[in-house]
């Protein structure tokens, strides 16, 4: 499954200590005994039908790979079947072979909002810290990144992501099932960092982005998307219980709060490009993802709060460099 991960990370000096531990570590992370429906997951990706994709398209805000044409309805209904054994998706669109994967973010719009702003990624290294299904990864692809390697502690998560990647093979985007704790100190290997969506479940923002930092090489760039709320640099809230349904929220800065906090990790030029209100038309429910989503999590009387009274969801982005 990640050989040819494995052969390109032999090209280059830089990964050869990673690569003594690499495989096994990847090994221990998939053993059956980590999760119990993870053999019923693989089992899915295994089963979906061998065909050929006639076109793909990483560059779009749907990743696709295929067209109706490509196959039976019997096969297309095949492989919809399989991917809805991987059920929820939660981040994309995809359409694979005309089937369309609502997810439940649209995370072609926080990609939009980013990518006019970054570095270019044509020929970079990039490393997609808690990437998900890997959308994101996909279209840092799309831009023509070298290598991209997405991290994501879900095996569900990977899953997905090699079901989407059966039928787009040739790209040059790998997802591990890792925490950013799980990847070695100072490797300084990567020209840019993406961190979205993660920092506010970290009990440690400072050890997430030092160890962000260091995965960087010197000049890299990292690309920051966390949950703020307003105030001065002095704000942060820390929710007493919940925040918006999740229990694993622990810190949220302001946005002159954050960018002292990049300062204080030892980032150069850190800056604001981008502050949204998350709207229940870019996360909710669907027949991918049929949890309860951003609308409930709001107060039924005022969505500018979440259902505990804070401020509803606003995401910043942040840009920041390595000295």
């Amino acid at each position: 499954m990640y050989q040819v991960l494995y052969n390109q990370l032999k090209k280059h000096p830089v990964w050869s200590s990673w690569l003594e531990t690499l495989p096994n570590q990847v090994n221990s992370q998939l053993d059956h005994s980590a999760n119990g429906n993870l053999p019923a997951w693989r089992q899915a990706v295994n089963d979906l039908p061998e065909v050929t994709a006639s076109q793909i398209n990483i560059n779009q805000g749907q990743v696709t790979a295929g067209k109706k044409s490509d196959c039976d309805p019997s096969t297309q209904q095949e492989i919809q079947s399989q991917l809805k054994k991987l059920k929820p998706w939660r981040k994309g669109p995809y359409r694979l072979f005309d089937i369309s994967i609502d997810t439940e973010w649209r995370s072609d719009w926080k990609w939009d909002r980013l990518c006019e702003h970054i570095n270019p990624l044509k020929n970079k290294t990039v490393l997609d810290v808690g990437c998900g299904n890997g959308y994101h990864s996909w279209r840092m692809a799309g831009l023509g990144a070298e290598l991209v390697i997405g991290i994501d502690p879900s095996l569900l998560f990977t899953m997905q992501f090699h079901a989407i990647k059966k039928y787009i093979p040739d790209a040059n985007v790998f997802i591990l099932p890792f925490r950013l704790e799980d990847m070695p100190s100072n490797l300084a290997a990567f020209d840019t960092v993406f961190s979205m969506g993660v920092l506010y479940h970290r009990k440690s923002p400072f050890d997430h982005l030092m160890g962000l930092r260091q995965l960087l090489k010197p000049g890299g760039e990292l690309i920051l998307e966390t949950l703020i709320v307003p105030g001065n640099e002095n704000t942060v809230l820390v929710p007493k219980d919940r925040y918006a349904q999740m229990n694993n929220v622990w810190f949220l800065p302001s946005p002159d709060c954050m960018l002292q906090w990049l300062s204080k990790s030892g980032f150069n030029n850190p800056r604001l490009i981008n502050i949204n209100q998350t709207s229940v038309q870019e996360q909710r429910s669907t027949e991918w993802m049929e949890f309860e989503s951003l609308e409930t999590f709001l107060d039924p009387h005022d969505d500018n709060l979440t259902i505990e009274g804070y401020p509803a969801p606003r995401r910043a982005i942040f840009i920041a460099e390595k000295p």
